[in-house]
């Protein structure tokens, strides 16, 4: 089995009396895409935060290569933040810059390249997007499909090994939905990267998902391969990938 990379034990989280994570435990290993699935409000998006070190768990550790994400100092942090890569649900680009100017941004804010590294590392990120011919363009210029990889080649600039993304083919339409998700797969194939994907996107899951785990009510209630899940007799299962959802993939569950 390759390396253990992350390793979520026991965690928990609430808000006032609301309950999001309870006791949640999830191990992924290296170079693996660890798909999550789970109801609008059920803590996917928590459980990233927690990961990355923007919210501290109210129970449980959080381990990184061996080392606790909750114990970092601002140092630390700091280094162990800049190996890992997130992309948001919209991309979150800066509308005030171009498509170079953005790619350049991280680079620029937190390591000491020079400028012909940053020039190249730009070029090279959106090439690997086939987005060339946009590097002089506004966002306002760009399709949902063209900014959702725009912002897949800011993350991936500095070749992070660890890769979260947070719904990353919402809005988009199924056909670059497909495109995005394979994109995604090459990438984590290319650079050898961990990633973890909150989505409920079967089209996206069925491409890029090594491994999957569904949370339900603040806890793991399974996790295995999409196949296992889906003909899970849980009750909670068979409703949550409900024929109409299958459908929508062509049945195509073991992938393109």
């Amino acid at each position: 089995m390759a390396n253990l990379i992350i390793d979520i034990q026991n965690v928990s989280k609430s808000f006032g009396d609301f309950t999001v994570l309870d006791g949640v435990s999830v191990k992924v290993h290296e170079g693996e895409n660890l798909v999550v699935f789970g109801k609008s409000g059920t803590g996917k998006s928590v459980l990233l935060k927690c990961l990355v070190g923007l919210l501290e768990p109210d129970q449980g550790n959080i381990e990184v290569y061996g080392q606790s994400v909750l114990k970092m100092k601002k140092k630390e942090m700091d280094a162990y933040r800049k190996n890992l890569g997130f992309l948001f649900q919209s991309a979150a680009l800066y509308d005030s810059m171009t498509v170079r100017e953005n790619l350049e941004f991280p680079l620029r804010k937190n390591f000491k390249f020079s400028e012909e590294e940053i020039r190249a590392k730009a070029e090279r990120a959106l090439q690997m997007v086939d987005l060339s011919h946009a590097i002089d363009k506004m966002p306002s210029e760009l399709s949902g499909g063209m900014r959702k990889r725009v912002g897949l080649a800011r993350s991936i600039i500095t070749e992070p090994k660890i890769m979260l993304y947070d719904e990353p083919t919402t809005g988009l339409d199924p056909i670059t939905t497909k495109e995005i998700s394979k994109l995604i797969r090459n990438l984590q194939q290319e650079l050898k990267m961990t990633s973890i994907i909150v989505t409920h996107d079967m089209i996206c899951a069925q491409i890029i998902a090594d491994r999957a785990i569904v949370l339900h009510k603040g806890k793991v209630v399974i996790e295995g391969s999409l196949n296992e899940l889906i003909s899970s007799n849980n009750p909670f299962l068979i409703n949550f990938f409900s024929p109409d959802i299958i459908e929508e993939t062509n049945g195509e569950i073991d992938g393109f």
